[in-house]
């Protein structure tokens, strides 16, 4: 297990989850049955595909730089190749303005993307959730636009 804290306090992590402290809490907070997000793969992606496209476009703008967009960009891709899928635990349901489930691909990238660079989950260097990965978003936005893209997916995987 590992420790993660918030400016609530301290949560216990698995140590096999690339979530962190906000999805933890969201999983808490929100125990409503139903579906999770890990069983709507296109919204996954579309997540992905959302984060990725910020990413590069901060790059550009150079407010992110090279090293941290590579390893976001690395992470995204391999959530678009289908891995990491498990690590979406939230109930859709729940995710309202997208808060929740924003903050856990934000975690599930950052963690990735430092344990690409060597570093342990939860270490948030050098790539944070929060000053990499969400920079310059607003949340309330990165839902509605996923699901609109996970529309697409979904419309041109059925054809």
């Amino acid at each position: 297990m590992r420790q993660e804290s918030d400016f609530i306090g301290v949560k216990t992590i698995p140590p096999a989850a690339y979530w962190g402290v906000h999805t933890a809490r969201a999983i808490e907070n929100f125990p409503i049955t139903g579906h999770t997000v890990a069983q709507m793969p296109e919204l996954i992606r579309a997540l992905a595909l959302v984060k990725k496209a910020a990413a590069q476009t901060n790059a550009a703008l150079g407010r992110l730089d090279e090293a941290r967009t590579n390893l976001i960009v690395q992470a995204a891709d391999e959530i678009l190749a289908g891995k990491l899928a498990d690590q979406f635990p939230l109930v859709v349901w729940q995710t309202g303005s997208g808060t929740q489930s924003n903050m856990n691909i934000n975690e599930v990238l950052a963690n990735r993307a430092n344990e690409l660079a060597g570093q342990p989950r939860g270490s948030y260097a050098p790539v944070h959730p929060n000053d990499h990965v969400h920079q310059a978003q607003s949340t309330s936005d990165r839902l509605p636009s996923a699901i609109h893209v996970s529309g697409s997916i979904k419309i041109t995987d059925i054809q």
